[in-house]
């Protein structure tokens, strides 16, 4: 295993970023097996479909998955990293390498941490620091655990840019979680601003006056990005938001912003469900640069 480019991969997750791991990893003539709770539903033939393209190798099962891989990265939702531990963890192989990098609080990554360690594997702690798809493989991670320093350099040689953050497990989760309270706690707050401006017919008044007190923003493009973001993944956007809450519960804080910003982002996320936005995944849907738009179909659905 002292070549990470001879590693079976495997990636627990195939959505958005799994996929976009996987498609680098190919890339490099890296092994890449996956599996997906939703491989069985309706959009799991859009998967195989990917999976087929690229020559990823699916499997049947987390446990199918964890006992033929070298090295397991879980891309899950929020709400799924501790059941994806427990899934895999009785299946490691001794010594195999668990990536947890999902957007979960300190706590559940100690939990999630107990339960690989103990089946035999060797967790790391990974904390995505922004957004996957503009960054794809070289998004900014940090590490964390008793094993972050050995495997640094190792995710480095295939193309990741990952950074130890503390040899204490939570630490990296701990950032990552309350630069999420500023991050998604502004792309809600802008949906709730604009959206409601735009009601009053004073939006244009409103934007000038931001970009007057943040005349380094770019509020119309940032607007325009902050609605398509929360409208395309608003439900595991509100999932990772549900752990930033805890985050801050863990430290002892009644987390009223974090809340706040869930049940906005869950709200979107219903709205999108309903195909209020159009058709979900589409071109134009992803690149809309007009947050007027979907402003107004947010009013039109409220006032019906």
């Amino acid at each position: 295993m002292a070549d990470p480019k001879r590693w079976q991969i495997g990636l627990v997750g195939y959505g958005e970023v799994g996929r976009i791991l996987a498609e680098d990893l190919r890339q490099q003539d890296i092994k890449v097996s996956a599996y997906d709770i939703k491989l069985g539903s309706e959009q799991g033939a859009s998967l195989k479909q990917h999976a087929a393209e690229f020559g990823v190798a699916l499997a049947a099962s987390h446990a199918e998955l964890a006992a033929k891989s070298d090295f397991l990265i879980s891309a899950v939702t929020a709400s799924q990293a501790v059941p994806v531990a427990k899934a895999c963890a009785a299946a490691l192989n001794q010594g195999t390498w668990f990536l947890d990098f999902n957007s979960a609080s300190p706590g559940a990554k100690q939990r999630a941490a107990a339960l690989i360690d103990g089946g035999g594997g060797r967790y790391v702690e990974g904390a995505v620091m922004t957004s996957v798809p503009p960054y794809r493989i070289k998004v900014p991670l940090l590490l964390g655990g008793p094993g972050a320093r050995e495997i640094e350099p190792l995710l480095n040689a295939i193309g990741f840019a990952a950074k130890v953050a503390s040899d204490e497990l939570g630490v990296s989760s701990a950032v990552k979680m309350c630069r999420s309270i500023m991050i998604k706690g502004l792309e809600a707050m802008v949906i709730e601003s604009f959206t409601t401006a735009r009601a009053y017919g004073v939006e244009d008044a409103v934007l000038a006056s931001l970009a007057e007190t943040f005349p380094g923003i770019n509020w119309e493009k940032q607007g325009a990005y902050f609605f398509q973001r929360v409208i395309e993944h608003g439900r595991r956007r509100a999932e990772e938001v549900r752990e930033v809450a805890e985050t801050v519960r863990e430290a002892g804080l009644t987390p009223w912003s974090a809340q706040g910003t869930a049940e906005r982002q869950a709200w979107v996320a219903d709205l999108a469900d309903e195909r209020l936005f159009g058709a979900r995944g589409t071109k134009e849907f992803a690149r809309s640069a007009d947050w007027r738009t979907e402003a107004d179909r947010i009013l039109a659905k409220i006032k019906r």
